[in-house]
Order: structure tokens, then C-alpha cells, then sequence
């Protein structure tokens, strides 16, 4: 029953195709002179990417064999699209499925169905007409031919069944090799992990030499310093422990202020206790360019995406006040379906390169770890657009 329900669904699929097909060439082709037609046409380059949407689904097909595109935007997507392998493999299949599979699906579910049918009809047909020609094929002019030719039906049905279980196997077979995930890209995705991850040990290895630096040029010589004033403190006279003691306070405040500085750098508090819109607006209020931030989310979100996105913030905004020249900053953004998106945009001279080594190429390592992806584009001149998206869902 099963196979029955995917050749007739795909007899369906494959009409509509062929008429879509049809429809987009002709008119393409009738209004081609007057340029309305050279987007039409073009469209039927990409007209394989909902046909193999449609088929991936109703065969059970896995995966996605397209990649993402690397920036964002409809021109980057069409020339992603374009110049893989996987939309060439799709149009190729439509065109497949619109011009010859369709028809054989329906030659071999009418066959397979109608003839065991037809033969098994036989004897009520014979009743009432006294001679029938069975399929137009087989004369029966006699009850007995017609129970023989309604036992032969019997026979034949489950040999027909057969014969369209192998055939729908066969045919999906034939759609995973135009339609499925190629071996190569899975191949390709699984280096590309290796790598990042190699990357993401280098740049946590490089961050804790970072905080033992800071900590040892920082908080600790602000320590030691107030260890040897209180020491003075202990010796000295009347007169000169009040000043001393002022200084170990002075000493132990900023020390303290210190410490606060580095433990936000790593974590802050803002963030755990607020939120990343309060954690963001914080970024924005210390940041050395005006930055307008709109950032609309509907609750919590897992700790995990909250902490990605905002180190992202924090590392744009800072390159921004470094490198652009901008005179302004904006950072926007909110939950679309399962995933946050998050934009920082810039009016700097652009030229901004996510380079290998570079804190951009961190921050894209850090957000591929969380199954995200980070876009940047920022033509010479400027504006740039870092953009950021998160998998995620609101926590309870």
C-alpha cells in the first residue's frame, strides 16, 4: 500500500512540475524581448530547489545537500545556489521527473492496479454483457473463461504488487541519487569541525595565558603593594599610619575594581542576572562610539547562546571603537522561529576581515561551536554588518 501511495503522490508531483516547468519557459520565452521574461527564465534555473524539497520529503530522504551561504542577503544566496552542485543535481530531476518519471509512474500503478482488477471483474461482466473483451486483450464469451480469467487476476495481483514494491524502490532509489546529501559534502563538514575545534583549543589556550598575564601584572601587584604598605603601616610611628593606611585602602579599592573589571570580561554578572538585553546595553553605554541597540527577545535564553552572542557583541563593539572610524553604531536584533539573530552595523570605512588569527575568526569558532553561523560584510568604504545566528529556544 505504501509503494501505491508514493507512485500516485508522485504522479501528482511530477504533473505539477511539468506544468510549472512548461508554464515558466513559455512565458519566459513569449516576454523575453521586452526583459520581463530574463527573470522568469532565470527562475527556472532554481525551479529544482522546491521540487527536490517537495520529493526529499515525501520519499524520506535525509539530510540537505545544500550549503549556507556565506554572507547574507538574496544576491549572496542566488550565488551560492548557482554555483553548487546540489541545485544542478535538483534542476536536473525536475526535469527528469517533469518529462518521463511521472508518466512511468503512472503506467505502472494503472498496470498493476487495472489488470488484476480487470480480470477479476471478469465474471460480473460476462453477467451482464454475455461477451466481454477483457482489457481489450482477452475475449469471454463463456462463465468459465470468466472464472478462469478471475482466478488468473487473483494470481496476478499479488505478482503485481510485487512488481510495484521493486519499481517504487527502484524509483526512490533513482531520487536519492539526485536528491540526497553528497558523501563529500558530509566529508568537507567534518574536516571543516576538526579544524575549528583545533582552533577553539589554540584560542582557549592563548586566553588562559591572557588571564594568568592580566592577573599577575594586575590584581596581583596591586596585592603585594598592599601587603608592604600594611607592612610600613605595622612599623611606623602615630604619625605616618594614617597616611599608610590610606594608601592600602587606595591600594585595596582599586585592586578590588580591578578584579571586577577582569571577572566581567569573563562572565559578568549583567549578563547571569538580566539578561542579554541589559547585558548588551551595558556594552553600548561603555563603548567609545554612540551605539543605538534594539535587541527584542520574548524571555530567557539558554545560558550557552546568551554567552556566544554577547562575546560577540562585545568583540564587535570593541573593534568597532578600535579599527572603523565610524561615527556611529547600532546593534539590532531578536529571536526569528528557533534562532537569534543578532546584527552590529557600522558606518566605519569597512574593510573589516573575519583572517585566520583574527578575533573575528575567534568569534566564528566560538559560534560554530553552538551550531551557529556568523556572516560579515563590510566592503571598502563601509557600512560593515557582522551578523550572527543562534539556534536556541526561550528557557523556562
Amino acid at each position: 500500500m505504501r509503494a501505491v501511495v508514493s507512485l500516485a503522490t508522485g504522479v501528482v508531483t511530477g504533473a505539477v512540475t511539468a506544468v510549472l516547468l512548461l508554464g515558466l519557459v513559455t512565458v519566459g520565452a513569449l516576454t523575453a524581448p521586452v526583459l520581463i521574461g530574463l527573470p522568469i527564465l532565470g527562475a527556472v534555473l532554481l525551479s529544482g530547489l522546491p521540487v527536490g524539497w517537495v520529493e526529499r520529503r515525501r520519499l524520506g530522504v535525509d539530510g540537505d545537500p545544500h550549503r549556507e551561504p556565506d554572507r547574507p542577503g538574496l544576491r549572496a544566496w542566488l550565488s551560492c545556489r548557482l554555483h553548487e552542485r546540489a541545485s544542478w543535481r535538483e534542476l536536473a530531476y525536475a526535469l527528469l521527473l517533469g518529462g518521463l518519471l511521472w508518466w512511468l509512474d503512472l503506467a505502472v500503478l494503472g498496470y498493476g492496479v487495472a489488470v488484476p482488477l480487470s480480470l477479476m471483474s471478469s465474471p460480473v461482466l460476462q453477467a451482464w454483457f454475455d461477451e466481454v473483451k477483457v482489457l481489450k486483450l482477452v475475449l469471454v464469451t463463456t462463465p468459465g473463461q470468466a472464472w478462469a480469467a478471475a482466478v488468473v487476476g487473483v494470481l496476478a495481483l499479488p505478482l503485481a504488487g510485487y512488481l510495484i514494491r521493486l519499481y517504487a524502490a527502484g524509483r526512490a532509489r533513482l531520487a536519492r541519487a539526485f536528491l540526497a546529501p553528497r558523501r563529500g559534502v558530509t566529508d568537507e563538514n567534518v574536516v571543516e569541525l576538526v579544524r575549528s575545534r583545533a582552533r577553539l583549543v589554540d584560542a582557549f589556550d592563548a586566553e588562559r595565558r591572557r588571564i594568568e598575564r592580566d592577573l599577575h601584572d594586575g590584581a596581583q601587584q596591586r596585592l603585594v603593594a598592599l601587603g608592604m604598605t600594611l607592612g610600613l603601616a605595622r612599623l611606623a610611628g602615630p604619625d605616618e599610619m594614617r597616611t599608610l593606611v590610606e594608601r592600602a585602602h587606595g591600594d585595596a579599592r582599586r585592586a578590588l575594581d580591578e578584579l571586577q573589571e577582569f571577572l566581567r570580561g569573563i562572565h559578568p554578572r549583567i549578563l547571569t542576572d538580566r539578561g542579554l538585553p541589559a547585558a548588551v546595553a551595558e556594552l553600548a553605554d561603555r563603548s567609545g562610539v554612540p551605539v543605538d541597540v534594539e535587541l527584542e527577545l520574548p524571555g530567557r535564553l539558554p545560558s550557552s547562546v546568551e554567552v556566544a552572542a554577547y562575546f560577540v557583541v562585545c568583540e564587535a563593539l570593541t573593534n568597532v571603537a578600535r579599527h572603523s572610524g565610524c561615527s556611529s553604531a547600532s546593534v539590532t536584533g531578536g529571536q526569528e522561529g528557533s534562532r537569534l539573530v543578532v546584527e552590529i552595523r557600522d558606518d566605519g570605512v569597512g574593510g573589516a576581515s573575519a583572517a585566520p588569527g583574527s578575533g573575528l575568526a575567534g568569534l566564528a569558532d566560538r559560534v560554530a561551536a553552538a551550531a551557529g553561523r556568523l556572516a560579515l560584510v563590510s566592503p571598502p568604504g563601509g557600512p560593515t554588518v557582522l551578523r550572527v545566528e543562534l539556534p536556541c529556544a526561550p528557557s523556562e
